[in-house]
C-alpha cells in the first residue's frame, strides 16, 4: 500500500472554527431566554439539515430581525475565531507530507472561499494544491464528492490517498470515496463512535505522519482494514471522552 496524497478536513481539523461558531449560536439563544442543546448540535456535525435560526423562532412563536442578529453573530464569530491557531501536529504532518512528496488537499463541506481565508490567515495556504468545497461539488458531507473531486485532481487511486477527518459525517464521506481514513475528533466531537476509521487519534501530536504510514501498511485496503489490538483497534488509537457537535452555519 503506497500513500500519494494527503487530505485534510478544515474546519475542525486544521483550525477549531466550529467552537466559536457553536458559541456565538449558544449566545443568541441565550440572549432570548433559550438554550441550544449541544446533542442537537452534534447531529449536524460536517454537514447541515438544521437551522437554528428557524428552530429560534419556533420556540419565541415569532419572526426576529436577522439581519441585526447575524451582525452581532458574525461580529462575535469573528471576534472568537481571530483567537484560534492551527490545532497541534497539523503543521508538523504538513511539513512531513511535503518532505514525502505527497499531495496536500483539503476537502471541506464549507466553502471554498472561507477555508482559504482561514488558512491565508494563519499562513498555511501555500502548500494546499487543492481545495474542494461545497460550492465546488454541490454537495455536503456525507457525501464523497469532494473527496472524490480532490483525488481526480491529483490523479491518484481512492486507497492510494489518507483523509484526516474530525467529524462522523466527514468520516463517512472519506470512507465512501474509497479513502484512508484517520480521525481526530476535536473539542466538539470527542466521546462519538469513529469506529470505521483506520486510526483514531486524540491529537495529530501523538503521532508523525511517517509513523502512521508505516501503520497502515500492515493493512490490506481502506476497507478491510489491518492490524488491531485485542479490542479491535489500531495500535495507538483512542477513543476519547467528552463529546458535542458542530454545525456549518457560518
Amino acid at each position: 500500500m503506497t500513500i500519494r496524497a494527503l487530505v485534510f478536513d478544515f474546519d475542525g481539523l486544521i483550525l477549531d472554527t466550529e467552537v466559536p461558531i457553536y458559541r456565538c449560536w449558544a449566545e443568541v439563544y441565550e440572549q432570548h431566554g433559550e438554550a441550544l442543546d449541544l446533542a442537537l448540535w452534534q447531529s449536524t456535525v460536517g454537514t447541515e439539515g438544521f437551522d437554528p435560526a428557524a428552530e429560534l423562532e419556533r420556540r419565541l412563536g415569532r419572526p426576529l430581525d436577522w439581519d441585526e442578529v447575524h451582525r452581532r453573530r458574525r461580529q462575535r464569530r469573528d471576534e472568537l475565531q481571530a483567537l484560534e491557531v492551527v490545532r497541534p501536529g497539523v503543521t508538523e504532518w504538513v511539513t512531513e507530507a511535503l518532505e514525502l512528496g505527497l499531495h496536500l488537499g483539503i476537502a471541506s463541506s464549507s466553502e471554498r472561499a472561507w477555508v482559504l481565508g482561514h488558512l491565508e490567515r494563519v499562513g498555511l495556504a501555500t502548500p494546499f494544491f487543492c481545495i474542494r468545497g461545497r460550492d465546488d461539488v454541490g454537495a455536503v458531507k456525507p457525501s464523497p464528492a469532494c473527496y472524490r473531486a480532490v483525488v481526480e485532481h491529483f490523479g491518484v487511486r481512492p486507497d492510494q490517498a489518507l483523509a484526516v477527518e474530525d467529524s462522523l459525517h466527514g468520516l463517512r464521506a472519506a470512507k465512501a470515496a474509497g479513502l484512508w481514513c484517520v480521525a481526530v475528533p476535536g473539542p466538539l466531537t470527542r466521546g462519538l463512535d469513529f469506529s470505521d476509521a483506520d486510526l483514531v487519534l486524540d491529537s495529530l501530536a501523538d503521532l508523525s505522519l511517517r509513523a502512521l504510514l508505516s501503520e497502515l501498511g500492515s493493512c490490506g485496503s481502506p476497507d478491510e482494514g489491518g492490524s488491531r489490538d485485542e479490542r479491535g483497534r489500531h495500535p495507538h488509537a483512542s477513543r476519547p471522552a467528552g463529546g458535542a457537535g458542530r454545525g456549518h452555519y457560518q
